[in-house]
């Protein structure tokens, strides 16, 4: 491993010479992690926090004390709680506001972009109300001549591990292919390796779906229900991802790769992970108001279950696993009985078509 460091020490040389800066607009965990690894790769990074605290920390202490505790950020990486600061004369942006603050932010961001760059959004949800995915809020607000050169950044990607140079790869969907190009450059090393395609919708919906089957998944491991039975949940969540994916128009073989199956298997099994830990503590009889309280950084699922389940609705597509997840959380249903009436569901095929045309 340590070789493996030194190689992706060496490939900062390598970043592309005409980026003079990269801004990341959001200093959750995520943010703060790529902003550090576009940083050690020789990269000027601006980074906007919306906590003044967080601002502090960094500027003073080369640390996210809020959301990246004992993890060292280099000189080359500054912080701001100025978007105007953040965005000047950056070559690209990347975008980690959770979904559910990202509108506004996007909004401010598009009064103040001066020219075409790409922009990338790192965020792993969706917005409710409205059920879309965060490239469809950009080209909501963002000029139109950004609106090729929005671009998708996901895959399983604990932000804890890519600050401890542990082995990572990802993908990045982006419809202009020269950005795309640029993207995969600045952000590529030997311990994360990034996957270029053109998939924007499906990349996002694989981000964004796999913290609700991770919610379930914890549930089981709460109950204590075995190792069966999270496998089942996790192979049973990935065919209602395909199945929204397809309906919405997505590639399916999108959901068998990184930002699919990939992050899905992560999210659902990693103690790392925010939604499982949800989960598990939901399956251990707490109530969702007392577990949010106790967390510091967003468990993006809790939000996106319900989205998800209007775009369920608003497809014709059955998402059971979805459906019973959106009960427990937000209609008092037990864990045990849902879990019960996911397993007491009709017989059928596994591929087998329901009596509306989808698979279930």
């Amino acid at each position: 491993m340590g070789k493996l460091v030194e190689q992706a020490q060496d490939a900062g040389q390598d970043q592309p010479s005409a980026i003079r800066r990269v801004g990341v607009i959001g200093a959750g965990a995520w943010g703060t992690a790529l902003a550090r690894h576009l940083a050690n790769k020789g990269l000027p990074v601006m980074l906007w926090a919306y906590e003044p605290d967080v601002v502090a920390s960094i500027s003073g202490q080369r640390e996210n004390r809020r959301f990246l505790p004992g993890i060292a950020l280099p000189p080359s990486l500054s912080a701001t709680g100025s978007l105007a600061d953040a965005m000047q004369d950056c070559d690209w942006l990347l975008f980690a506001v959770p979904s559910h603050a990202a509108r506004p932010v996007l909004q401010q961001m598009g009064r103040l972009i001066a020219r075409p760059v790409p922009v990338v959004s790192a965020t792993k949800g969706i917005e409710e109300g409205t059920l879309k995915v965060m490239t469809q809020v950009m080209h909501d607000v963002l000029p139109a001549g950004l609106h090729p050169m929005c671009a998708v950044l996901s895959g399983p990607s604990f932000a804890a591990e890519v600050c401890r140079d542990q082995p990572t790869a990802v993908t990045l969907a982006c419809r202009d292919d020269r950005a795309c190009r640029l993207l995969q450059a600045s952000l590529m090393t030997p311990l994360f390796r990034v996957y270029a395609g053109r998939d924007v919708l499906g990349v996002q919906l694989g981000g964004a779906l796999k913290n609700v089957m991770a919610l379930a998944a914890g549930i089981v491991d709460g109950l204590g229900l075995g190792h069966n039975a999270r496998a089942a949940l996790i192979t049973r969540g990935l065919a209602e991802m395909n199945r929204l994916g397809a309906a919405m128009g997505a590639d399916p073989r999108t959901f068998y790769g990184l930002s699919g199956i990939g992050d899905l298997v992560l999210t659902c099994t990693g103690s790392l992970s925010r939604n499982h830990q949800v989960g598990m503590r939901l399956g251990r009889g707490e109530r969702l108001d007392d577990i949010l309280k106790d967390m510091q950084a967003v468990a993006e699922g809790v939000r996106t279950s319900h989205a998800a389940l209007g775009l369920a609705e608003r497809h014709g597509v059955d998402m059971p696993i979805v459906r019973e997840v959106c009960a427990v959380l937000f209609e008092n249903k037990s864990c045990a009985k849902a879990v019960t009436d996911l397993m007491e569901r009709a017989a059928r095929g596994e591929a087998e078509a329901s009596p509306t045309g989808d698979r279930s």
